[in-house]
């Protein structure tokens, strides 16, 4: 397999379209499931982003990112909000962890919910999180630590649990 790098000189010394597609199809389900996660499950919003729009990853990552925030800024919304989860209804029995977890991330601000999707579905370090989002590293680790805790507090409120285990600190 040719790595991205060889890619990328393929694609900027020559205007390889090969190679161009190549990177296109190897990253462009993490860069949908990131917009998606930043849009709070609208997907109109991430799809919209998307087409407006790895290492490689992190840059495309910053360009999704930066694309985003442009999207949001020229429909005037300061915030994607998704509808909370109905009360009564239990998520665990109808919807699967990933759209639960995208419903969930309308309850952080954008910048709370960039760092945690770059955190924990990315699996970028806090370091790469502020290169992508022009953070400095305190900034990204407040983010992370209050969006965290305003979605503990929801399942909490709403009778779900977080296993422990699953909670890992990225340095």
């Amino acid at each position: 397999m040719v790595s991205d790098s060889e890619l990328v000189v393929r694609v900027t010394g020559s205007n390889d379209q090969v190679a161009f597609q190549q990177l296109v199809e190897r990253h462009q389900a993490a860069i949908r499931g990131f917009l998606r996660r930043l849009a709070a499950g609208d997907t109109g919003t991430a799809d919209d982003t998307f087409k407006s729009s790895g290492s490689l990853l992190s840059w495309l990552h910053t360009i999704a990112y930066r694309q985003f925030l442009q999207h949001i800024r020229k429909h005037a919304r300061q915030q994607v909000m998704a509808e909370p989860p109905e009360q009564s209804h239990d998520p665990r029995q109808s919807m699967d962890s990933e759209i639960l977890a995208e419903r969930l991330m309308g309850f952080v601000s954008t910048e709370e919910r960039a760092c945690l999707t770059l955190a924990y579905s990315a699996g970028m370090s806090h370091p790469e999180i502020g290169q992508v989002t022009g953070f400095p590293l305190g900034t990204v680790k407040s983010h992370i630590q209050r969006g965290k805790q305003k979605l503990q507090r929801w399942l909490k409120d709403h009778d779900h649990s977080i296993s422990k285990d699953k909670e890992a600190h990225r340095a």
